[in-house]
């Protein structure tokens, strides 16, 4: 161990005790601390998570927080493993797409309460004790699949990766609305009439039939609710068929 707790070969945070070293009761636990950093960053985004930030906020010096959380990527872990805690697990219907799909549209909600998470979801921090309790659940639902349980965990990590896209799309688009100097209405209306008279060429006669069949127009509003279910039963139906 080298100054500070923090360790001098490689660790998983979930096997060290709740605070280094010798000395009284902990005065915070992995609990507190993962919730001050995740209030941090719903309010402020990823980059305002600091070890200083979330000793601060808890009441701690910013060297003894180390005695807790070793790491700032401990501190990502511990993050993402708290929020995972947010999952609503029902018991299984026997239709194993139908509960992925439940499951994908629980995941894009706390996507949404936590805008920051797309990007920190990796295996490395994908295996927490709550996490855990997640791919049990999600394999629990995928019994009826006829598949090797390994080829089931790549089927949860492709949704959980189609969904972060998805999200990831949906949070900029809000975001650049926010900055926007005119109206949503107006920039969209800019952007489809000059679509509109790319495709009336002729370069693009493919594109130009699948907007003009019903398909969605870039720029104009969607349905991002019906995107969604459509995108994520289409990769579920790619699966068991």
């Amino acid at each position: 161990m080298t100054a500070g707790g923090r360790p001098a070969e490689p660790e998983v945070i979930w096997s060290r005790p709740q605070r280094a070293g010798r000395g009284p009761r902990p005065a915070h636990s992995r609990e507190s601390i993962a919730a001050e950093a995740v209030r941090v960053a719903d309010a402020e985004g990823i980059e305002a998570v600091s070890m200083r930030r979330v000793a601060a906020g808890i009441g701690a010096g910013t060297m003894s927080l180390y005695n807790y959380v070793p790491r700032k990527e401990d501190l990502y872990e511990l993050m993402v493993d708290a929020v995972s805690g947010e999952y609503e697990f029902t018991p299984p219907t026997g239709d194993w797409r139908a509960d992925q799909l439940a499951l994908a549209r629980q995941t894009r909600a706390l996507m949404h309460r936590h805008p920051w998470l797309p990007r920190l979801l990796s295996p490395v921090y994908g295996f927490g004790p709550n996490a855990l309790r997640y791919l049990e659940h999600s394999l629990d639902c995928m019994a009826p699949l006829d598949a090797p349980d390994a080829e089931k965990l790549e089927l949860v990590a492709a949704v959980n990766g189609a969904v972060a896209t998805y999200v990831a799309g949906e949070l900029a688009l809000a975001e650049r609305a926010r900055t926007l100097p005119w109206s949503e209405a107006e920039e969209q209306g800019v952007r489809t009439a000059w679509l509109g008279s790319r495709l009336a060429t002729g370069e693009y006669p493919r594109l130009a039939a699948a907007l003009t069949g019903g398909g969605p127009v870039p720029g104009a509003g969607l349905d991002m609710d019906a995107v969604f279910e459509r995108s994520m039963s289409r990769l579920l139906g790619a699966w068991g068929s």
